[in-house]
């Protein structure tokens, strides 16, 4: 059962208690992310990530860091294109701790000058070991050209130039019109009684915030490729298509079909491409779904005198699933590895935590596990066949590589 509430100043809060566990996971939702950000503020959001680990007018770092380890508790947070999260795990009896540490520094920050340049270099690393990876590599280069220069196709880590131009001043003023009440939620799962919304409105509610809306601009997929040579032993290969955004009730039937087509070990993708042919060493498909827009992609790392042959390899597959489909026991047995992988991830107080902070945030209906469970039920083979003829739309295909490679011409040829 969840629990919906909305503090005094407008911040949302949604709830599940968990009364078997010892545990509360408590999450800081912002809807917030790179997609939000100009041009010129490119990195701003994750670059706040980490300057609210440097300390508040209450805490250093090493005092954050300390009052959670000293209760055995966990902190961290992530800034994806969407949403930035600050989360905290402990015991049920320091929740408040996770309360007063998170509540002080998503609100009272230090942003010192001194720290900002220190933690701007820590970035530059960040963004430089990402440039060192073939996949994030690949993966920056395919998302630049469906979305082009636009914040969903800027790296959510943002660039040098644009990093080293933003002072504590830019970033209050980020925060101050981005972090408002409107735009928050505080996702809670695990064991915990109602004196935790009392504690939730002390810390929080009674914040002075904007109560304005935060919207992101809209984004069009567009079909396009482009490569890049890089010195690196593979050359990391995507094939992606035009997929679905966060609110399409297709997602399931997705999953159903993609089970079968490219993801884990008994896939299509995998048993063809590695198990039986032995040319890669992991290939693999999935969805990424977003405000209005979406990718389905499939992804393979191959020695660059092997990528012609997976391309091909990869073409056959989908031409295959586009004209058989799938039949009814594979369906149904995708159905049950579903079912199985939802139950087992939602023994994860974490996962049930971010589940009800990204569905609150978006204005999505919160759904129990048993409501989920019958949305995997109600795949059938024509919602299957549909979705696949949807994400599969050749007419979408865009290609990114990143390797020892001097072009990609001939590639996944239809």
């Amino acid at each position: 059962m969840y629990i919906q509430k909305v503090l005094s100043n407008g911040i949302r809060v949604a709830a599940e208690r968990v009364p078997y566990v010892q545990s509360v996971s408590l999450g800081v939702w912002i809807g917030n992310g790179s997609r939000y950000e100009k041009a010129e503020e490119s990195g701003i959001s994750h670059f706040i990530e980490h300057m609210v680990f440097k300390g508040t007018a209450r805490r250093s770092a090493h005092d954050i860091a300390l009052e959670m380890d000293s209760v055995g508790g966990q902190l961290n947070a992530f800034t994806t294109r969407e949403c930035t999260c600050f989360y905290a795990k402990t015991l049920n009896e320091y929740v408040e701790t996770s309360i007063d540490i998170l509540s002080d520094m998503v609100f009272e920050p230090l942003l010192d000058a001194e720290d900002m340049n220190l933690e701007r270099r820590v970035v530059f690393e960040e963004i430089a070991m990402y440039d060192d990876s073939p996949e994030d590599v690949a993966y920056e280069l395919f998302e630049s050209s469906v979305w082009g220069d636009t914040p969903m196709g800027r790296a959510i880590l943002g660039k040098p130039e644009t990093l080293v131009k933003i002072t504590p001043d830019t970033m209050r003023e980020y925060m101050r019109t981005h972090y408002t009440s409107k735009n928050i939620v505080i996702a809670v799962s695990g064991s915990f009684d109602d004196s935790l919304f009392d504690r939730l409105e002390h810390y929080f509610g009674r914040r002075g915030l904007a109560d304005t809306d935060v919207e992101c601009e809209p984004a069009q997929y567009s079909a396009n490729s482009s490569f890049v040579n890089r010195d690196f032993e593979q050359v990391q290969l995507i094939a992606g298509f035009n997929g679905i955004d966060i609110y399409d009730e297709s997602v399931y039937s997705l999953l159903v079909f993609n089970n079968v087509f490219g993801s884990g070990m008994s896939s299509r993708l995998f048993q063809n491409i590695r198990e039986k042919h032995g040319l890669v060493y992991s290939i693999a498909a999935g969805h990424s779904a977003y405000i209005g827009t979406g990718s389905f992609d499939i992804a393979a790392a191959v020695l660059p005198n092997n990528m012609q042959r997976v391309g091909e390899l990869v073409v056959n597959e989908i031409k295959r699933i586009k004209r058989d489909k799938l039949t009814k026991d594979e369906i149904e047995r995708a159905k049950v590895q579903l079912k199985g992988n939802y139950i087992l991830s939602n023994e994860h107080i974490g996962a049930r935590m971010q589940a009800i902070g990204r569905s609150a945030l978006l204005g999505k209906p919160l759904m129990t596990p048993e409501e989920i469970i019958k949305k995997i039920e109600a795949v059938d083979c024509g919602s299957v066949s549909d979705i696949i003829d949807r994400v599969l739309d050749v007419s979408t295909l865009s290609i990114a590589a990143a390797g020892p490679i001097d072009g990609i011409e001939g590639m996944f040829v239809f």
